[in-house]
């Protein structure tokens, strides 16, 4: 998804622009996260961008996108460009504890 959201409209007021910001994100995550797996991926992973153009936005984590709607919704931005793109992901081993090494 790479989208610019207006955020600002005559008859609907900010925090409302700013809710269906919000909720499009988690809407959009949650649809690609309910599709299949392809064999050998763990689970799926997004490139995020936010910022108030395209040019202007920065790389972010997923966990940090809520963060990122609120301080544009503070710094009062006219319009928030929201990039996801979903990959897919694959989780690092945990390295083996022998129980006879350990030192406790």
């Amino acid at each position: 998804m790479k989208k610019t959201f207006q955020l600002s409209h005559p008859k609907k007021k900010f925090a409302r622009l700013v809710d269906s910001v919000r909720c499009d994100v988690k809407k959009y995550l949650k649809r690609e996260r309910k599709k299949e797996l392809p064999e050998g991926v763990d689970y799926w992973d997004f490139d995020c961008k936010v910022g108030a153009s395209a040019e202007l936005a920065e790389v972010i984590d997923v966990a940090e996108i809520g963060k990122s709607i609120n301080e544009a919704e503070s710094q009062q931005f006219e319009a928030i460009y929201v990039e996801l793109l979903a990959k897919p992901g694959h989780r690092a081993e945990r390295p083996s504890i022998d129980p006879e090494d350990s030192s406790r």
